[in-house]
């Protein structure tokens, strides 16, 4: 379908979803900013060497693009890497963690928006992240002579194989997939869908997930001490993280910690929502159910160092080891204390000082979210049953006895009960989730090697005339 035709497609779908956006605008905060470059007006890219275009939609997506990032520059030294990111949270994750290089909003995928975006990149390929694939985007870098694959690449069956499957999308979608130079499948499972869309046999790979790759495999991480005193975190207590959180969770994790009081006052929690317009709401639901919340915007780092921040160097004193940072059990009138990581990007420092590990988004229908980040630090992990994004992550930490897997809210306190009272039980957990994370890195690697591959097979870039003017 050409690129006009399908423009005329977008206007009235442009139409329908504008009360939704409106309301995300207005009433939510989002989606504010970055008009001018989401219509592809974007800064031009100065430098004069190739160049390799990675998008990620979110922050999950960022976050798992960083060591392809370091593994393209490490493969292909001769070429600029730039990124594009389409939510609030994962453009402002791109630009704090790839600065200096450039990071932009990706284009709406009206034609006009994509030519100002392949003119002003040059990109000599373009690598989209799990499957955010859009027609004009795929037509325009083809007939450029761009290479375009697909990292890190998942279809769902439940909401992606059945809306590329619709009457009015089958057509589109079997010649968008067509275009794609290579996919770098997650699975076998994945990889068959993504033959089964129309991209052929030969151009589909499995390589595993990235997400293995950015976790880190540890017992500690820089700034976790420093992350206990500020929040007043004792050492000596045990610590329960509920990570990337999801609406009902909250509730169901401080119904079960409350139970769990009356047995043993001396467990503390903290609770760090995946959303960050959600951290006022859950302060607000901590503070209603008569609880101190203690946000972590509030208490940041001392700066002296071998103060009250991280440890100095010469203190000599590990960051595992558990000090009194604070040792009461509530606040100065007496309620109990709930730590809230309402902060962007240090969730691994929570996860660190844990003892449990809840990974959210799982005791509600919300896909889950990323287990492996828990794992690899050694906590002792549990989850509820929806980890349809994370599926074979959690097969793979439930074959090997490594997580906990929840059958629902009903599981939740006697699972943290158990993994709190046999503490030796929940070390030997931890131990063999990072050993699941050990075992199945390097897929960034691969996915690097395919691209590699591709751009040797000529990807050129665009060439004056392949876009018109924009």
């Amino acid at each position: 379908m050409p690129p006009w035709l399908l423009d005329l497609l977008y206007v009235p779908l442009a139409l329908l979803y504008l009360p939704v956006l409106l309301y995300q605008m207005i009433a939510l905060g989002k989606n504010r900013r970055g008009w001018r470059e989401r219509l592809g007006f974007i800064r031009p890219r100065a430098d004069r060497r190739p160049c390799v275009w990675i998008h990620a939609v979110s922050l999950g997506e960022v976050n798992a693009a960083r060591r392809l990032v370091d593994e393209i520059e490490r493969r292909l030294p001769d070429h600029e890497v730039v990124l594009s990111a389409t939510t609030d949270t994962g453009h402002a994750a791109a630009r704090k963690h790839y600065h200096p290089r450039m990071v932009f909003r990706y284009p709406l995928d009206f034609s006009g928006a994509v030519r100002r975006v392949l003119r002003r990149v040059r990109p000599s390929a373009i690598v989209l992240m799990e499957l955010e694939v859009w027609p004009n985007l795929l037509t325009l870098a083809a007939r450029a002579g761009v290479p375009v694959g697909v990292a890190n690449g998942r279809v769902t069956a439940e909401r992606s194989m059945r809306r590329f499957g619709l009457p009015l999308v089958r057509g589109i979608a079997r010649r968008m997939f067509g275009q794609l130079a290579w996919v770098a499948a997650q699975n076998e499972t994945y990889a068959a869908r993504f033959r089964a869309l129309g991209v052929p046999a030969e151009r589909v790979r499995v390589t595993g997930t990235m997400k293995y790759d950015t976790a880190t495999v540890a017992d500690s991480v820089p700034g976790d001490a420093a992350l206990a005193v500020a929040l007043g975190i004792d050492r000596r207590r045990p610590l329960i993280v509920a990570g990337s959180t999801g609406p009902g969770e909250e509730e169901m994790l401080l119904e079960a910690v409350e139970r769990l009081w009356r047995e043993d006052p001396a467990v503390q929690l903290a609770i760090v929502p995946r959303k960050p317009e959600r951290f006022d709401e859950v302060a607000r639901l901590i503070e209603d159910r008569g609880l101190a919340c203690v946000r972590r915007s509030r208490c940041p780092d001392a700066a002296a160092p071998g103060g009250r921040g991280e440890p100095s160097p010469e203190s000599g004193e590990p960051s595992r080891v558990r000090r009194p940072a604070a040792d009461r059990t509530g606040d100065a009138d007496g309620r109990r204390r709930v730590l809230l990581g309402d902060t962007m990007g240090e969730l691994r420092k929570f996860y660190a000082l844990a003892d449990v590990a809840f990974v959210g988004r799982s005791l509600v229908p919300m896909g889950g979210s990323d287990l492996m980040e828990a794992a690899g630090l050694g906590r002792a992990v549990c989850f509820g049953p929806h980890v349809e994004n994370f599926a074979e992550v959690a097969a793979e930490l439930i074959a090997a006895d490594a997580a906990v897997a929840l059958g629902g809210p009903a599981d939740l306190l006697p699972a943290l009960r158990r993994l709190l009272r046999d503490r030796a039980a929940a070390a030997a957990l931890g131990r063999r989730a990072q050993e699941v994370v050990r075992r199945n890195t390097g897929a960034s690697r691969r996915t690097a090697e395919l691209l590699a591959e591709a751009l040797g097979r000529g990807g050129r870039g665009p060439q004056p005339g392949d876009l018109g003017n924009a």
